[in-house]
């Protein structure tokens, strides 16, 4: 497989912006714990088409994540990451087998929908000191397998799980990279035996994990002069953002 081939149909412009993207996104993730699944379908999707989406994120997910678990691995909540790798591991098999089946308008404005309530009602709870245990994030976590598996930039729904849970500032970061890693594993597995995993997409996963290498670095000198707070509202402001793109996306398919 000659990986330079998947680079045939694309100006050199077109990959500088592919790789500005890529850098830019990287360090979104670092500050709010997902960025690049959200973001990058925005430049690929014109350039190649949606179908080799996904697999791309998943394969440059994994340079992704595992800088950003170099730079905060100290942070991580290993206990609660093995919860959700436990729980999510066969839904997300489940869920990158049916990619393609998983983009239905109906669903996109549930889970847009609920990502945007979970922000006040996660204040809420917090104020009367209400909190998911283990056995809600477990449950959580095996809904955002599947969604996970099939879908790019659904990050943002582990993130909310995190944060209900009680994980706060870097630590959420530092332990959705280590979850993000085994669901990117599983997923690349998946499509490896399924044959999606082809040159074009090989060449822009690597030119995108390569280039995303530095974000996670750049990222944790801001998180770690930013108090707790401040960086909570961020992940808050991240989580809306990411329901209204799933709900204008939604609806943007109907019309």
């Amino acid at each position: 497989m000659n990986i330079l081939s998947g680079f045939a149909d694309v100006s050199l412009a077109q990959l500088v912006l592919v790789g500005c993207v890529a850098l830019f996104a990287s360090v979104i993730g670092g500050l709010a714990g997902y960025g690049t699944g959200a973001l990058m379908p925005l430049v690929l999707v014109p350039l190649i088409g949606a179908e080799p989406v996904v697999p791309i994120i998943a394969i440059s997910s994994i340079f992704t994540n595992f800088s950003r678990f170099v730079a905060f691995v100290r942070y991580a909540d290993r206990r609660r990451a093995l919860i959700v790798i436990a729980a999510a591991c066969l839904t997300t098999a489940l869920g990158a087998y049916g990619y393609t089946r998983l983009t239905g308008a109906g669903a996109a404005t549930v889970i847009g929908t609920m990502l945007i309530l979970s922000v006040p009602l996660r204040r809420l709870a917090k104020r009367r000191d209400i909190r998911i245990g283990d056995g809600g994030l477990a449950l959580g976590s095996v809904g955002y397998g599947l969604v996970v598996g099939g879908t790019s930039g659904s990050g943002v729904i582990l993130l909310s799980l995190l944060m209900a849970a009680g994980l706060e500032g870097a630590a959420v970061i530092a332990t959705d990279a280590v979850i993000s890693l085994a669901t990117s594993i599983i997923k690349i597995s998946v499509f490896g035996m399924a044959g999606a995993v082809t040159a074009q997409v090989l060449a822009f996963a690597i030119l995108i994990g390569a280039i995303s290498l530095p974000g996670a670095f750049l990222a944790k000198a801001f998180v770690e002069r930013m108090p707790v707070h401040i960086h909570t509202a961020i992940l808050d402001a991240v989580v809306i953002a990411g329901g209204v793109v799933m709900i204008s996306a939604a609806a943007r398919s109907l019309l």
